[in-house]
């Protein structure tokens, strides 16, 4: 496993990098995401018709369109998502904006502190990606990286790493439910309760699960979720974030139809259920403890899709997959086995 350090002794990747982490501000992170559910959509259809000249239409491969417009400097989550994120923190420190967590948001040009801002963490996302992925890790290392942006925007601009907890404990949305003064924001309040949590992740994992069977894309369902998610930016009522869940769903029904689920495509699609589920759960546990109870935005899909990767690496360590994604087998977790 050899360490590289890749696009980072390219200035073109970091000079775009900084363009697109201040492009993340000046729109916003939540319009910035859905643009990479747009080209992903659009990358993954090039591919599947033969348009695209990058061999990316099978599995969770991203190269040519998806890996440069949609994963690249110019929507890369990574890149535009979590400097928009990191940009909305900083502007409620300095008092522009009231809330931190509003990834709505969207700077303009009036304040190009908050721009300068957004372009900084937009190298941190290349670079840490890209050590991510030098030292080995085994799983979705932009995903990883938006997490871990959150946490570093957290420190650097004064925030708590976890926020001031309330009620009986960490988990507890009592507070919210009450409507109490110090009560805690939740992510979405029409997507906390565990039962509809588990429900739509079982639903969301069967239909990236099947969207892959039908496609031999991985990653079309994750670009249709985040697309969707244009209606939330809208306005509409009650949509509910998946991308966390169709992705998972993929990741599972990938890994199961090489493996233990070999020549069953309903058992592939079970694993891909039992996947959505997973990354749903990783979700709202990770808005129960990183986002509920601080003042900026911690990504719960981010860290449901990066859990997810991990588990998909070790079940092909274990057998029962034939295959994990992203760095496997030459990761830290396939070295050691």
């Amino acid at each position: 496993m050899a360490f590289s350090l890749g696009m980072l002794t390219d200035p073109t990747w970091l000079i775009a990098s900084f363009a697109g982490g201040a492009f993340g501000a000046a729109i916003g992170a939540l319009p910035a995401f859905i643009f990479t559910g747009f080209m992903v959509i659009a990358g993954q259809a090039t591919a599947s018709l033969g348009l695209d000249g990058a061999g990316e239409g099978t599995a969770l491969t991203a190269s040519g369109f998806t890996g440069v417009l949609g994963f690249g400097p110019v929507f890369g989550p990574h890149i535009s998502f979590a400097a928009g994120a990191a940009a909305a923190a900083y502007a409620a420190k300095q008092g522009y904006i009231d809330d931190g967590k509003n990834i709505l948001w969207a700077a303009g040009t009036q304040k190009t502190d908050v721009l300068l801002v957004g372009g900084i963490f937009g190298i941190l996302g290349l670079a840490s990606q890209q050590i991510l992925n030098g030292i080995g890790f085994p799983t979705d290392n932009i995903a990883l990286t938006v997490f871990l942006s959150a946490l570093i925007h957290r420190i650097a601009f004064g925030y708590s790493v976890i926020g001031e907890i309330t009620g009986d404990g960490m988990f507890d949305v009592g507070p919210w439910e009450r409507d109490e003064d110090e009560a805690p924001g939740i992510w979405l309040p029409w997507q906390y309760k565990w039962s509809g949590v588990a429900f739509i992740g079982i639903i969301g994992g069967l239909l990236g699960a099947f969207a892959y069977q039908a496609t031999g894309s991985g990653l079309i369902g994750f670009g249709i979720s985040a697309a969707s998610l244009v209606f939330l930016q809208c306005g509409v009522d009650n949509i509910p974030v998946t991308h966390h869940i169709t992705l998972p769903g993929a990741v599972g029904a990938i890994g199961a139809s090489g493996g233990v689920a070999s020549g069953s495509p309903t058992l592939v699609l079970i694993f891909g259920g039992l996947f959505g589920l997973f990354g749903a759960l990783m979700g709202e546990i990770c808005n129960r403890v990183f986002y509920m109870h601080g003042e900026t935005h911690v990504d719960p899909p981010a860290f449901g899709i990066a859990a997810s990767g991990l588990l998909a690496t070790v079940l092909a360590i274990a057998g029962v997959f034939g295959t994990a994604f992203w760095n496997y087998p030459n990761s830290l977790l396939g070295v050691l086995y």
